[in-house]
């Protein structure tokens, strides 16, 4: 097994925390491309619609409103808006199944939506936490079903967090039924986000698909309206007026950046499996403690992907890549 660990560590690419993602598209025409993303109509994945199709992209939006997801992408240009409840393994197929059908490749598939730090929630049949759930194992199976688009050329982005330094794969407990952390269970989805992109990158390159993984950065989008202004104030984001006053934040289109340069640089040509942050690849962090600078070991170990992969594919029903 190919490990990726040795690729792990910054390309020195000019860009930096700063840098907005149209700022990465400049110079790159992405006439003729389609690019897939998920939660394409809020936070960073709207800003990361807005920027591709501005380079010329097509765009194919999933969403679990579509009105109001066509109500947020009413001003661009070359945007589909299909449903798509990543918390439902029959809305996952359904959606993979229409792109499939088109007979269109995808050049760029951009898991951006999420969950974060909810309240206790036990989603499906088989009561799986809802975090892991929709981070992880719905974006999973869209990989997995939508696999005849993929093959030929493209690249998969898995929208990570540094949260991943909160907490690895649970192994013996990923569904928290001895009790429920709504901030380790986040981590861990984290944790499966980045593992993802690592083996899946495995089993594509040799079909030309490359996976990656990686941290937008602090942005405050409506991910984060599970929490309180009280948490946001203690956590020292926000004054008591709500006015943001961490100077580490990033603007949405800061935000988005470190996602589409990951989908589009051709700096990345020939890599894959790797995490990146601020428009580069990350450093590994060595430290024992969270310090939610640069990428954790465990979110890049290859047994470890592998392993999660087995257990994802056990859980979906979805079949070998092949």
């Amino acid at each position: 097994m190919k490990n990726k660990m040795s690729l792990q560590k910054p390309i020195e690419t000019g860009f930096n925390d700063k840098t907005t993602a149209d700022e990465v598209l400049g110079g790159i025409d992405l006439k003729g491309k389609t690019a897939v993303i998920t939660g394409g109509h809020s936070g960073i994945g709207l800003e990361s619609t807005s920027a591709l199709a501005s380079a010329g992209a097509r765009i194919i939006v999933g969403a679990r409103n579509t009105v109001e997801a066509q109500k947020a992408l009413s001003g661009i240009s070359g945007v589909t808006v299909l449903e798509l409840d990543l918390s439902d393994l029959n809305s996952v197929k359904r959606f993979a199944a229409h792109i499939v059908s088109s007979g269109q490749h995808t050049d760029m598939l951009i898991n951006s939506a999420g969950i974060m730090a909810n309240p206790e929630k036990k989603i499906g049949p088989k009561k799986w936490e809802a975090q892991f759930a929709t981070n992880h194992l719905g974006h999973f199976l869209l990989v997995n079903e939508m696999w005849p688009s993929l093959i030929g050329g493209s690249r998969v982005i898995s929208v990570s967090s540094s949260g991943h330094h909160i907490s690895g794969i649970r192994w013996d407990d990923i569904h928290f039924e001895r009790g429920y952390d709504k901030w380790q269970a986040y981590g861990q989805s984290k944790t499966a986000n980045a593992l993802f992109a690592v083996h899946l990158d495995q089993l594509g390159e040799p079909h030309g698909v490359r996976a990656f993984s990686l941290h937008p950065g602090k942005i405050l989008t409506p991910l984060v309206r599970h929490m309180s202004n009280e948490e946001k104030i203690a956590e020292g984001w926000i004054d008591e007026n709500g006015v943001l006053i961490d100077p580490t934040f990033k603007t949405p289109e800061q935000g988005a950046a470190t996602q589409i340069w990951a989908a589009t640089s051709p700096l990345l040509d020939g890599l894959g499996g790797v995490y990146c942050e601020d428009c580069d690849i990350a450093k590994i962090d060595e430290k024992k403690e969270a310090t939610f600078a640069g990428v954790k070991k465990y979110a890049i170990d290859p047994v470890a992907a592998k392993r999660l992969w087995e257990i994802s594919a056990d859980l979906t029903g979805a079949k070998q890549l092949a």
